[in-house]
């Protein structure tokens, strides 16, 4: 198996990761399952390696309306390894269209896997992976929107991540890592956005047996640390993913989290998460002006903070819960994606958090902490 990069935090650096040779267009590369993939032009490029539009080797070359793209990197680094697993495993497409079936669903934001396999390149292996082609990111939309969105769009985009969700849940992984730089809108419809970047993706109950809940140092920092759930400070789980898209809906809303003047100390942070499930309400009064207070986010979030490590979510109670939201400024889901920044200046920033050194008793139980854990 290669190698796992590292986890972010104190310690050795990790290992630098060789960066993949840029291939020119019309290389064809061979799946395990011996179809055949022509690439076109480099789109993007992360720490694994290099983006390509891609389309199956039809003798034309790439157009730039390809609908499929190909991740590739040096075969022994570690994140498209690991992503590969996921979609392996949970994202091939008849997977996905007897779910969208079985639920009446019209659209799945989880990027579909049509192949994958080793090349071979002056003297050099590379993995690769071909998914669906998909559009721009939404934190270019929050920042285009002067890091507001309208609360419409956010209980929509809730509503969108909750049956992704329940789809990965249900498939054994929990993803960990979810932020508006990890949705992205379809190349061919705007009004449908897709959870991408499954580097982190965990599988948290293999044949359905759910993991032990226990401190994974290899593991204690992954993710975006503003985002990163306190499950995810040590481990991981169901309610983690779910814990992350409110505090994804609360910056979206208002603009900012509490402990983010903090993100260089991740005990501070994940402190300050810790209590504010103490008072839910207070800790959204720090997030918002007081008129300003989305009720249906501290209903969502009461729910979310009582669920244990263990426990299934109730996802359809959830969904009631922020489309209520949705009839309380007279609006619904009507599939459209609106991202006008809000008229009028919308809500209030957050105050920084005023947080405790010391977590009470009753969220020690509940987040399996040391007893008396403080921060120093």
């Amino acid at each position: 198996m290669p190698p796992k990069a590292k986890a972010a935090g104190r310690g050795r650096a990790p290992a630098k990761r060789k960066l993949a040779e840029e291939f020119p267009p019309g290389e064809v590369l061979t799946d395990t399952g011996k179809k055949t993939w022509k690439l076109g032009a480099p789109i993007g490029q992360g720490g694994f390696g290099l983006i390509y539009l891609a389309d199956e080797d039809c003798g034309k070359p790439v157009g730039a309306e390809a609908p499929y793209v190909i991740k590739v990197e040096p075969s022994d680094n570690g994140p498209l390894f690991s992503e590969l697993k996921f979609y392996m495993r949970a994202a091939k497409p008849d997977l996905i269209q007897s779910w969208m079936k079985s639920r009446k669903l019209k659209a799945l934001g989880v990027p579909r896997y049509w192949g994958s396999g080793l090349h071979e390149r002056g003297g050099k292996r590379y993995r690769f992976m071909v998914i669906d082609r998909l559009g721009t990111d939404l934190q270019k939309k929050f920042e285009e929107c002067g890091r507001r969105f309208p609360r419409k769009l956010v209980l929509q985009l809730g509503l969108r991540l909750l049956g992704i969700l329940e789809y990965i849940h249900d498939h054994e992984y929990v993803h960990a890592d979810i932020k508006a730089s990890n949705l992205m809108l379809s190349h061919s419809d705007p009004n449908q956005v897709y959870l991408v970047d499954y580097g982190l993706a965990y599988r948290y109950a293999p044949d359905s047996v759910i993991k032990e809940y226990k401190e994974d140092p290899k593991r204690c920092h992954d993710g975006t640390i503003e985002f990163t759930s306190i499950d995810a400070h040590k481990g991981a789980s169901r309610r983690s993913d779910l814990e992350i898209l409110v505090y994804c809906m609360i910056q979206w809303l208002c603009g900012r989290l509490p402990w983010e003047d903090k993100l260089q100390d991740p005990l501070y942070v994940r402190d300050a998460k810790i209590r504010s499930q103490e008072n839910i309400s207070e800790f959204l009064t720090k997030c918002f002006s007081s008129q300003d207070k989305p009720a249906e986010i501290q209903r969502f979030m009461e729910e979310v903070t009582s669920l244990g490590y263990r426990d299934r979510p109730a996802y359809d109670k959830l969904r009631s819960i922020l489309q209520a939201g949705l009839e309380a400024i007279q609006a619904k889901d009507d599939g459209k994606l609106q991202f006008s920044p809000p008229v009028g200046g919308g809500v209030a920033a957050p105050a920084p958090a005023q947080v405790s050194t010391r977590v009470p008793e009753s969220l020690q139980r509940h987040w399996h902490l040391p007893p008396l854990f403080s921060i120093s």
